[in-house]
């Protein structure tokens, strides 16, 4: 396998709100939900990077269509990091995200390898890394 994402798909609560929190909260761009007219078809495209999208999709369509029970979300199963420019950058975004409305896990501090990094999770939970590394190129 030759690994090449193009799509996170983070299971939503609400799909509009959590819409709303990424384009409305954070400034990222969507076309806003599609898929209506289809049965746990509504979903939202967020683009990310060029080549890579995040989607946002309810729980339960997500749940139907991979045949998995539902089960509580578990925000320590994975986070998504965000690698910027420089710690400044890092203090802007976690003040943009607790403002729409995150709840700031771990605030913006210096870490063990030179950078600075702060979590916060989404209003359904999922977390999220801010992060300065000295060592890598913003990505």
């Amino acid at each position: 396998m030759h690994a090449h994402l193009s799509v996170l798909t983070l299971a939503v609560h609400d799909l509009q709100a959590a819409l709303d929190f990424y384009c409305q909260g954070l400034g990222l761009k969507s076309e806003g939900i599609i898929g209506e007219e289809y049965e746990n078809g509504a979903v939202a495209f967020i683009e990310l990077q060029s080549g890579l999208k995040l989607a946002l999709w309810p729980q339960q369509s997500l749940s139907l269509d991979s045949e998995l029970a539902l089960t509580p979300f578990c925000a320590t199963g994975f986070s998504l990091g965000h690698n910027v420019g420089s710690a400044a950058e890092v203090d802007a975004i976690m003040t943009q995200a607790a403002q729409a409305g995150a709840t700031i896990t771990k605030a913006a501090q210096t870490t063990f390898y030179g950078g600075y990094a702060g979590y916060f999770q989404d209003p359904d939970g999922h977390l999220w890394e801010i992060v300065w590394n000295p060592c890598w190129e913003k990505s």
